[in-house]
């Protein structure tokens, strides 16, 4: 081990040897250790940064001005930027500005911002909308091809500018008036404007100072001169400050008071405009090489050091503003400054892993080097300690003040150490030893307060040391399981002001008390989850710091209370508490949180205006009565958490802009009446609060209305009913009160339809109409039903004729010769048989005559009665086939009745007997598409068009043409038609395809 105390922070030995160093390095050590001179570190403030990656349009940034109402205005080389503490709304040439370079802005008593541009062209905002020399007329006289240096609103509310030539204008709200000096040793360049207690108007120019007799400028001597235009400024009780030779001056009541004596270079170095603090008596200056402060006694502080600063601006909640190269800076009031300690103020590594506080006031801080920094807050004096072993303890991640023993504690990953007497040496340490040498990986530690042990949770388990004085070393192999080790990997350990040990592992939260474990996860789910950290409160609860479900409140084994991100947490990843003054500090994963009054409603405080550095890798802290330090990856940070001065605001919202129909409308308005037209309103507003970006709106439409609570900035109401509205939105920032409220009442015109007598005679007109109507529908359906009836009719008459075509006398007559015949035969068998079969048929024909619909079985059992009887007339002449697809069912599928039987028999007798060779008639059944039965009847016979052209009339026969009929009448009354198609098969054939839709 090496105990050194630094003397220079460019030389930090970190190691047990100099090999690591430069040979001068080495000799600088030898010095270091021989002398032991103690070095006084510096600390950082920290001043949150603004860029063009926050939303900045450029980053070189030439004047800062916070308007009344709390607006950050910031003025660029690419326009300007309007700044509410999380927003940049940024403004260029489309908006109305004359030119992109801004140099100046300056608020007048009617609210106006007028904006010094570097083209010469003026330009003010007003209610929202720019203003220049294309839509009003003032602005173009008043705009010259001078630069405008100085700008001034008398008593009176005359407008005054002085240019950086020989030019000064003049605008009392009637005309614009020039002045020009013909002497040269009195002219006006680069003049700035002042008007004093009586009224006076003076102009201090680089060569003269003149002043205004009512008419002219004439030549004055009172002593005031001030370096250049940008060292003096005008104050609201018609004061002057000023810069001169002697340093910074007051002018008032014609008498000149010198307030603080600056040095040469420093005012030789200046670069841009300064700024004077009353009431704590500093100047600031900005210069090429940073931002200076000067009290009255001399004492001088330094900030942004190497940065071209332009201009140095306080706003009224006393942060300092700096407008740079750069972008811009913020230096917070002292209620809410960070500091930062880091390697170049001196310590030994900006990464701090942990921390801890003796009775002695000194920061014992883990680093990433093998070193233990020993910070004495008292003078900021550091002592460095390196450790023996720098793989084994590179990465110090756990320091621990064991008060009762007045020894230090602190592990790495793979070992464990304590300083003991450490009000006297430093170099009296010891290392925890496992008896045979046995590897292990420490995840924590805890000491107990009123006992000797030492619990170690290890990526195997849990185990503990009953006597860590005397003893400080285990035998894993002798440790017995659930008596004193606990398998499986641990995350946490934790003595209770008990003496219990609480610990956490893979399976939750468990309890070791009086030799018997207690395995608290059993009881909720909640403490089955990875607990990264375990602290207790004064009344004896637990709170436990989990992995994505926020913290638990524990006691008397029941989980009382949870806090997640709902309740105001940044993140429901808590990995480390600390408990001071009944309040909870909490670090997050996005954030640092204190927790105050959390038996009741938890008031939960954000640090957010120090995100940029309490945001990430924030790895642990320590909090004193009135002091937060933090060990982070960029050093140690601290701050004043504790100061009585500090209040919390309620943030006012302002209404930045109304948008109804795509037309911008006055914001300096608070009613409106607007006709009736889309009915779209846009609504932009904003809260200024420079300390936290986690700002919450609430707004309603009606006063009676509930609030609805959001985080945007920007709401967009469409479709408006015409009414009275009342806009109304608040602002709160983090667990404060709800602001005041910004209202616009507005009403939205109803449409000439919505009016008592257009709906009066909208409604007779709409009555009537509905008679009408009525009257037509009913008259309608009359006759639809009529000729729904006259249809049936035609389509009953039609199925009789069909009923008569079907048994036509040719049929009959063969059918009785065929019977004959076999009797005169004596084929008693075949006559009997013939017989049969025509009886069962002519009893078929009158059982379907009957029904408009029949099955598909019954309609098939029909042709096959048919088509036997014709087989038995032509013999071998005559084939058939008949096939269905199986997955119809035949029983459960309608078609009309009488449908198929006078296409087969003319397929037979003119298709198939014209040949001598006879034929074959083939009937298929299918399933088509759209639930449809498609059924083609194909026969080999001569083909109905060679047929028909062998005629010599257009025979059609009759049975088909009543089917057709049929099947048109049929296709009226249904919802879906039958498709009814008869073609020749190329030279011969026929095929008929009727699509039947399934009922």
């Amino acid at each position: 081990m090496v105990s050194i105390s630094k003397t220079n922070k460019g030389f930090l030995p970190a190691r047990n040897s100099c090999s690591l160093k430069t040979v001068f390095g080495c000799m600088v050590f030898v010095l270091i250790s021989l002398f032991n001179l103690p070095l006084t570190i510096a600390q950082t403030t920290y001043l949150p940064h603004y860029t063009s990656k926050n939303g900045l349009p450029s980053n070189n940034c030439f004047y800062i001005l916070q308007d009344k109402k709390g607006f950050i205005w910031i003025a660029t080389d690419a326009g300007l930027s309007r700044f509410d503490g999380t927003n940049f709304q940024n403004f260029s040439i489309e908006d109305g500005l004359p030119d992109t370079q801004i140099l100046q802005i300056k608020e007048d008593k009617e609210g106006r911002l007028w904006f010094l541009a570097l083209n010469g062209q003026l330009s003010y905002l007003q209610d929202g909308k720019f203003y220049n020399r294309n839509n009003s007329k003032v602005l173009k006289e008043l705009n010259s091809k001078t630069v405008i240096v100085s700008f001034l609103e008398d008593s009176k509310g005359r407008i005054w500018l002085g240019t950086n030539a020989n030019l000064i204008i003049q605008w009392d709200k009637k005309s614009v008036k020039k002045f020009i000096s013909s002497k040269i040793n009195n002219q006006f360049t680069n003049a700035f404007l002042h008007e004093d207690e009586l009224g006076n108007i003076y102009a201090y120019s680089d060569i003269s100072t003149q002043k205004f007799d009512g008419q002219n400028f004439v030549p004055a001597n009172n002593m005031v001169n001030p370096l250049s235009y940008m060292t003096a400024f005008n104050t609201t009780n018609r004061s002057l400050y000023y810069l001169d030779e002697g340093g910074l001056k007051q002018y008032q009541n014609g008498v000149i008071k010198s307030l603080i004596r600056i040095p040469d270079n420093l005012l030789k170095n200046m670069a841009g405009y300064f700024y004077y603090d009353d009431k704590d008596k500093e100047v600031w200056l900005a210069s090429n090489n940073g931002a200076l402060v000067m009290n009255q006694s001399g004492k001088t502080i330094m900030y942004l050091q190497g940065t071209a600063v332009n201009q140095s601006v306080k706003d009224n909640s006393s942060n300092m503003w700096f407008a740079t190269n750069q972008g811009i800076y913020m230096l917070p009031n002292t209620n809410s400054r960070l500091s930062i300690i880091d390697a170049e103020s001196g310590l030994s590594s900006n990464v701090i892993k942990s921390i801890t506080k003796d009775a002695d006031n000194r920061l014992w801080l883990g680093t990433d080097d093998a070193v233990i920094d020993i910070l004495n807050i008292k003078n900021f004096e550091i002592d460095e300690v390196g450790l023996d072993d720098y793989k084994k303890y590179k990465t110090v991640k756990q320091i621990t003040y064991d008060a009762k023993n007045k020894s230090i504690y602190f592990s790495s990953d793979y070992g464990l150490g304590v300083f003991n007497n450490i009000y006297k040496t430093k170099n009296d340490v010891k290392y925890l030893k496992e008896a045979n040498n046995s590897m292990f990986v420490i995840k924590h530690f805890s000491v107990g307060e009123n006992n000797n042990q030492l619990a170690l949770a290890l990526s195997s388990g849990v185990v503990f040391l009953p006597n860590r004085i005397n003893n400080l070393e285990f035998n894993a192999s002798k440790y017995r399981e659930k008596a004193d080790f606990f398998k499986n990997r641990a995350y946490h350990v934790f003595y209770d002001k008990n003496g219990a040990l609480w610990f956490s592992n893979v399976d939750g939260l468990s309890e070791l008390v009086n030799g018997k474990l207690v395995q608290h996860f059993k009881r909720n789910q909640l403490l089955t989850k990875r607990i990264n950290d375990i602290q207790q409160l004064p009344d004896g609860t637990l709170i436990l710091a989990t992995d994505g479900f926020g913290l638990l409140f524990y006691k008397n084994g029941k989980i009382t209370k949870q806090i997640t991100q709902q309740q105001g947490l940044t993140n429901d990843i808590c990995n480390r508490l600390f408990i001071k003054n009944n309040e909870i500090w909490v670090i997050t994963n996005k954030g640092v949180n204190k927790i105050s009054d959390y038996a009741n409603k938890a008031d939960i405080t954000n640090f957010d205006y120090g995100k940029d550095l309490l945001t990430e890798d924030v790895n642990n802290l320590y909090i004193d009565e009135s002091t937060a330090y933090f060990a982070t990856n960029k050093g140690l940070i601290l701050f004043k958490y504790n100061n009585q001065n500090a209040t919390k605001s309620k943030p006012k919202v302002y209404i930045t802009s109304i948008i109804k129909d795509k037309e911008r409308l006055p914001i300096n308005k608070d009613n409106f009446v607007f006709e009736s037209g889309n009915n779209t309103i846009l609504f932009t507003f904003g809260a200024v609060d420079f300390t936290t970006s986690d700002i919450t709106y609430r707004y309603r439409l009606n006063e009676n209305a509930p609030w609805v609570e959001t985080k945007t900035r920007r709401l967009d109401f469409s479709a408006l009913q015409p009414g009275d509205y009342l806009f109304e939105v608040s602002a709160k920032s983090q667990n404060n009160e709800w602001g005041p409220s910004a209202k616009i009442s507005f009403t939205i015109k109803k449409h000439f339809w919505q009016t008592f007598w257009f709906l009066s005679i909208l409604i007779v007109l709409v009555g009537y109409a509905f008679y009408r109507l009525a009257v037509y529908i009913t008259r309608r359906q009359k006759d639809k039903e009529q000729q729904q009836l006259l249809l049936k009719n035609k389509i009953l008459m039609l199925e009789q004729q069909a009923l008569q075509a079907m048994m036509n006398p040719h049929f009959v007559f063969n059918v009785m010769n065929s019977i004959q015949h076999y009797i005169n035969t004596q084929n008693t068998a075949s006559a009997n048989k013939v017989l049969t079969g025509f009886a069962r048929l002519i009893r078929k024909n009158l059982e379907i005559c009957t029904k408009s619909y029949i099955t598909l079985e019954e309609e098939l059992d029909y042709l096959n009665l048919y088509l036997k009887l014709e087989k038995n007339r032509f013999g071998n002449k005559l084939q058939y086939s008949i096939n269905v697809d199986e997955e119809i069912d035949k029983d459960d599928t309608l078609i009309p009745s009488m449908l198929l039987q006078p296409y087969v028999e003319n397929a037979i007798w003119h298709g198939i007997m014209p040949k001598e060779t006879g034929g074959e008639i083939q009937i298929n059944i299918n399933l088509g598409d759209n639930d449809y039965l498609n059924i083609d009847i194909i026969d080999d016979g001569v083909g109905i068009e060679n047929s028909l052209r062998g005629k010599k009339d257009n025979h059609i026969s009759k049975g088909m043409q009543l089917t057709r009929e049929r099947l048109i009448l049929l296709g009226q009354i249904e919802a879906k038609p039958i498709h009814l198609n008869i073609h020749q098969n190329t030279e011969n054939g026929t095929t008929v395809s009727i699509s039947v839709p399934l009922k």
